[in-house]
């Protein structure tokens, strides 16, 4: 693309740029070294809309595809994808199994760092392609979408106090960064109530759910919604979008049939209770799974994962919620200001 055109792009659209876990993955998992379990790049992952699989887990789209289409954007590329060398709509760094920690799957993922670190390349790469003025605009009217933090509560250390204002640092310290750089608008999930998925049910010998893991959630959302406050106040021009997945996904979990699913505890594709097994696609130790007639029943696709049909509905209620989904703002206003 020829540095006029690029320039068109930029003046006529709000770029995205997407960082985080397996929930905003679009398959930069494809392109590291690592095991099965952090990939998704097989059947039947994407069969309800990409074929082949692209490597993001779930049976189709995720929520930065659809937050992309209300803006207006084409799918937002997988940065590590060495097809994509332009990225004049935005990038797509997030990694599944990546956590704010470093040291979360380490080898595995691409953590949040380094994440940003990339994100640092691509700034030098407008500034060099494009000229400072409108590398600096690009970066400033673009928008910032995070999913993490999930990742780092396997296996706390220390305290779990001590472990959530660390998770919170770090991820503080990747948006400081950003903002750093230019970047002003920003989005964030709530962690999932992950003590209750079917990955962590099924392993348990009465197969409830983890008070433990559902505190910490707690913890981490609630420490989350007072540092953006902080953020608010010291640093120019921050504005914010903290999207309430969490509840979001307890809603669908406790009532699946107002939502529009037939079944709310349990994976379309895995093998086990509730399809918790951690098998989908066969290629992760066990090659043994089931797969349900229709995805869109089943508000997991896998046992960690959501289905397409959900993350739709969580695009949409980010995109255009009222504060007691997106908070302060939508993600409509983020990119409209």
């Amino acid at each position: 693309m020829t540095s006029s055109s690029q320039e068109e792009h930029f003046n006529k659209h709000v770029a995205l740029f997407v960082f985080g876990d397996s929930i905003f993955d679009p398959g930069n998992n494809n392109y590291i070294n690592t095991s099965s379990d952090f990939q998704a790049n097989f059947w039947p992952y994407g069969i309800s809309y990409f074929d082949p699989p692209t490597g993001r887990f779930s049976d189709g789209r995720i929520i930065p595809d659809f937050i992309a289409e209300y803006a207006k954007l084409p799918l937002i590329p997988a940065y590590l994808d060495p097809r994509q060398t332009e990225f004049v709509y935005g990038a797509n760094f997030a990694s599944g199994g990546a956590g704010a920690l470093v040291e979360t799957f380490a080898g595995f993922a691409v953590n949040l760092k380094t994440q940003l670190e990339y994100f640092g390349d691509l700034e030098k790469h407008f500034r060099e392609n494009l000229g400072d003025a409108k590398a600096e605009k690009l970066v400033s009217d673009a928008v910032y979408l995070f999913s993490c933090g999930g990742n780092d509560y396997w296996s706390p250390v220390g305290s779990i106090e001590q472990h959530v204002e660390m998770v919170i640092g770090n991820l503080t310290d990747v948006i400081k960064g950003i903002h750093g750089k230019g970047g002003r608008k920003f989005g964030m999930v709530t962690i999932p109530p992950s003590g209750c998925w079917p990955s962590i049910r099924a392993r348990r010998p009465d197969n409830s759910c983890s008070q433990e893991i559902e505190t910490i959630s707690s913890l981490h959302n609630e420490a989350l919604s007072k540092k953006f406050e902080e953020l608010e106040k010291q640093l120019e021009g921050f504005v914010y979008s903290i999207f309430d997945l969490s509840t979001a996904i307890s809603n669908r979990m406790n009532n699946p049939s107002r939502y529009g699913f037939k079944v709310g505890d349990g994976a379309c594709c895995g093998s086990g209770p509730f399809g918790g097994i951690y098998s989908c696609g066969g290629k992760r130790g066990s090659p043994e799974f089931d797969l349900c007639d229709n995805a869109s029943d089943h508000l997991f696709f896998d046992s960690n994962h959501l289905n397409e049909v959900a993350s739709r509905q969580f695009a949409e209620l980010w995109w255009k919620g009222d504060t007691k989904v997106a908070s302060p703002y939508n993600l409509k206003h983020l990119f409209e200001t």
